[in-house]
């Protein structure tokens, strides 16, 4: 049941992404490209954006005045992290490969899906990207502090 509920999930996931047009990655370069406001510039995933945020703000709350989720197990929230180095190079690199190519993980892997060139492309090299950053990882904490 959980593994239906799941992909019945992840569809309708997928199936957003590319009714907002999230998938498109030309259409979020037009977006990222704020430099032509006025020309070729497209505001219009702002309200896909802002859409998402209200929609997480409303499940959190949700998820957080529950004990356990509706069926079974437990919540698997974020735990509250310092801000450090990995914090911040983490997501400029991914606000980085998104603002060069126009796609990130999640619309990625429904143009994956589409057949898109340029998808399978990304996600080699996202795939690659997370196991060279787990290899840093695990060799930083191999690595004795120094004093």
């Amino acid at each position: 049941m959980h593994i239906l509920i799941q992909f019945a999930l992840g569809l309708l996931f997928g199936a957003g992404l590319i009714l907002a047009g999230m998938a498109d990655p030309a259409k979020v370069l037009n977006f990222l490209d704020v430099a032509a406001i006025g020309t070729t510039w497209d505001p219009s995933l702002m309200f896909v954006l802002g859409g998402a945020i209200a929609v997480t703000f409303l499940g959190y709350r949700h998820v957080l005045r529950r004990a356990a989720p509706v069926f079974g197990g437990q919540f698997h929230l974020p735990a509250p992290a310092a801000i450090d180095t990995r914090i911040l190079i983490g997501p400029a690199i991914f606000g980085i490969g998104w603002g060069l190519v126009g796609l990130c993980p999640g619309p990625a892997f429904v143009a994956l899906g589409a057949g898109n060139v340029q998808a399978v492309l990304f996600v080699a090299a996202m795939m690659a990207g997370m196991w060279v950053a787990r290899l840093l990882s695990l060799r930083a904490a191999r690595t004795p502090a120094r004093a």
